[in-house]
C-alpha cells in the first residue's frame, strides 16, 4: 500500500512539473512588416516557424489625406505615417499578446520617389512630395537633355524625370529658405526608420528610385547631383537592404510598444518590395498587380533602358555592385480605375464584382466586336506620356448589354498590360511564369486568363502581402533565413492560370484592340504637332 501511494505520488509530482513546463510559453520567433502606403499604413506579424501571418492591422480605415495647394501637386504629412505605424504596432501587440522581445526583426516597404527633408534635429522641414506630384516633370526633362540623353540613360538608366532628385531641385529653386535648412532628405521608408532607430539612412536600391544612383560608377549619381547644384553631403550614409539597419530607440519605444534594441533588417519601395514578397527575385521572373492602376515588374542581371522612358528600371532588392538585379518597372494608370467607373456608371446600384463576372463569362472572347481602350486615367508613361483618354469602339445598340461593356472594359485592361509586355520582351524580359497576389484585378479568372494566353506564359496566385513581404525580408536581413529563397519558401500557390491550347480568338481580338489603340496613338501625335 506505501509503495502504492509513492508511486502514485510520484507520478503526481511528474505530473505537475509537465504541466508546469508546458505552462513556461518559451519564446516564440516573431517577424513584424509595415507598408507605408499613400492611402494607409499596413502592418503584418508573421511567425518565423510556418512563415504565417498572425496579425495584422491597418490604419487609417479610410484613405489618408493628401494635401493639393495646385493642380498636378500631392503632398502628405510625414508625421502621419508615424503616427498610423505607431497605432497599428500597439493594435496588433495588443490583438495577439505577443511578448515584443519576441519580435527579432522589423522590415519596411513604402510608397516610392517621395520627398521627406528633415534639419540636424531630424525634424521635417515641409510635407512629402509624394509620387504621384508631377511638379518637377519639366525640370527632370530640362536635365535629361542638358546633361545628355545618352549620357544619362548610360549612367542612370533613366532621365530624371519627375523623381525624387527633380523634386528636390524644385525646392531648391522655389523654397530656398526650407532648402537653406536641409540636413538630409530621403524617402519615406528612410523616414520610418529614422524614426524607429534615430539614424538617417538609405539603400541603393532607394537612391536609384530617385534617379541619385549612377550604375555605371558604381556609386550616388555626383553628376546629376552637380548638375543640380546639389550637395552630396545632403545625402544619407548607404545601408544594404538587408542588413541591421539600426535598432529601436527608447523614445520609439514609447511611441510604439516595441522592445528596444529590436533590429530593423530590410527596408525596399513598394513595387520591388511586392515582386520580393510574390518571389520574384531572380532573374526572368516576373510580378504584377492590378490595382487602381497596374503594374509589371520584372527582373533581368543586366543594364538595359529604354529611349522612350515607357519603362523604368530601377536597383532591385537584391542588387549589388558585383550582381546586378534590376527591376523593370511599368505602369498602367487606366487599369482597376476604369473598372471602378464601369461598375459605379454602368452598372446596377449593388452589383458587385463577383456578379459582373459570372455575367462577363456569358459573352464571347472579343466581347462581340465591342472594344474598350482603358487610358482614361491621365498621361500614360507606356504610351509615351500621351493622354488619350478612354475610347468605347464599335458599340451597337441592338447588339451590346452591360455584360459585354463589363467584358471589353476587362480586355481592355488585360489587353494594355500585353501591350507592355511587349515592351519588356524588346529589353529582353521572357518570363516563364508571372507572379500575382490575390487582390483586385487578378481575382477575374477572365481577366487573368486573357493575360496568360496572350503573353504564353503560366500566371501564379499567392496568397501573400506587402507588409508581409516586409517581415519576411526582415528575416533574411537579421540573419533568422540563410537566403531569400528560405525566407519566401512558405509563399502558398493558391490558384494558377494556364494558357489555353488554342488562342486564336485572344490573339484576334487583341490584333483589332491593337489596331484602334495605334490609330488613336497616331492621331493623338498629329493633334499634338
Amino acid at each position: 500500500k506505501y509503495i502504492e501511494v509513492l508511486f502514485l505520488s510520484l507520478n503526481y509530482f511528474h505530473f505537475i512539473t509537465f504541466a508546469f513546463l508546458l505552462n513556461l510559453n518559451p519564446l516564440q520567433v516573431y517577424l513584424l512588416g509595415y507598408d507605408i502606403g499613400s492611402s494607409s499604413v499596413k502592418a503584418a506579424l508573421i511567425n518565423t516557424a510556418t512563415g504565417q501571418m498572425v496579425s495584422k492591422a491597418q490604419h487609417p480605415k479610410v484613405e489618408m489625406e493628401m494635401l493639393a495647394q495646385q493642380p498636378d501637386w500631392a503632398e502628405q504629412a510625414p508625421e502621419d505615417w508615424w503616427e498610423s505605424v505607431c497605432v497599428v504596432t500597439k493594435k496588433i501587440l495588443a490583438d495577439t499578446k505577443v511578448n515584443p522581445l519576441e519580435i527579432k526583426g522589423i522590415g519596411i516597404s513604402y510608397q516610392m520617389h517621395g520627398l521627406v527633408l528633415v534639419d540636424k534635429n531630424q525634424e521635417v522641414l515641409r510635407p512629402s512630395i509624394i509620387w504621384c506630384d508631377s511638379r518637377a516633370v519639366e525640370i527632370g526633362n530640362k536635365a535629361f537633355q542638358n546633361i545628355g540623353e545618352e549620357k544619362c540613360l548610360e549612367h542612370f538608366l533613366n532621365s530624371p524625370g519627375n523623381f525624387t532628385a527633380s523634386k528636390l531641385k524644385w525646392v531648391q529653386e522655389n523654397e530656398p529658405e526650407i532648402y537653406a535648412k536641409i540636413d538630409k532628405f530621403f524617402l519615406p521608408g528612410d523616414y520610418i526608420a529614422m524614426k524607429l532607430t534615430g539614424e538617417v539612412t538609405t539603400t541603393i536600391s532607394g537612391l536609384s528610385e530617385g534617379i541619385l544612383w549612377d550604375f555605371k560608377e558604381n556609386k550616388p549619381a555626383s553628376l546629376l547631383l552637380e548638375h543640380y547644384g546639389i550637395s552630396e553631403n545632403l545625402l544619407p550614409d548607404l545601408v544594404d537592404t538587408f542588413q541591421i539597419q539600426g535598432k529601436v530607440t527608447a523614445e520609439a519605444v514609447a511611441a510604439t510598444g516595441l522592445a528596444i534594441g529590436t533590429p530593423i533588417g530590410y527596408r525596399a519601395g513598394d513595387q520591388p518590395n511586392n515582386a520580393l514578397s510574390l518571389g520574384a527575385i531572380n532573374p526572368g521572373e516576373v510580378a504584377a498587380t492590378g490595382g487602381t492602376s497596374g503594374v509589371i515588374y520584372g527582373v533581368i542581371d543586366q543594364p538595359v533602358f529604354d529611349r522612350q522612358s515607357r519603362i523604368n528600371p530601377f536597383g532591385h532588392v537584391n542588387h549589388e555592385p558585383n550582381q546586378t538585379r534590376l527591376g523593370l518597372l511599368l505602369c498602367i494608370n487606366g487599369a482597376g480605375s476604369q473598372y471602378a467607373w464601369v461598375k459605379k456608371q454602368i452598372a446596377e446600384t449593388g452589383r458587385t464584382y463577383v456578379e459582373m463576372e459570372k455575367m462577363l463569362e456569358t459573352i464571347p472572347i472579343g466581347a462581340d466586336g465591342l472594344r474598350i481602350i482603358p487610358f482614361g486615367n491621365g498621361a500614360e508613361r507606356v504610351l509615351g506620356n500621351q493622354s488619350v483618354g478612354s475610347h468605347i469602339i464599335n458599340l451597337q445598340f441592338n447588339r451590346h448589354q452591360k455584360a459585354h461593356i463589363y467584358r471589353a472594359a476587362l480586355e481592355g485592361i488585360a489587353f494594355s498590360f500585353v501591350y507592355g509586355f511587349e515592351i519588356l520582351k524588346e529589353l529582353g524580359l521572357n518570363p516563364k511564369a508571372i507572379k500575382v497576389g490575390n487582390d483586385n484585378l487578378f481575382q477575374s479568372p477572365v481577366f487573368a486568363k486573357t493575360i496568360a494566353n496572350l503573353i504564353g506564359c503560366e500566371i501564379e496566385m499567392i496568397a501573400t502581402t506587402g507588409a508581409v513581404g516586409a517581415a519576411k525580408g526582415s528575416g533574411f536581413g537579421v540573419g533568422i533565413y540563410h537566403d531569400l529563397k528560405e525566407a519566401i519558401k512558405s509563399n502558398e500557390v493558391i490558384e494558377r492560370y494556364l494558357p489555353d491550347a488554342d488562342k486564336h480568338f485572344y490573339k484576334t481580338a487583341y490584333e483589332i484592340w491593337k489596331r484602334d489603340l495605334e490609330e488613336i496613338l497616331v492621331k493623338s501625335d498629329l493633334e499634338s504637332k
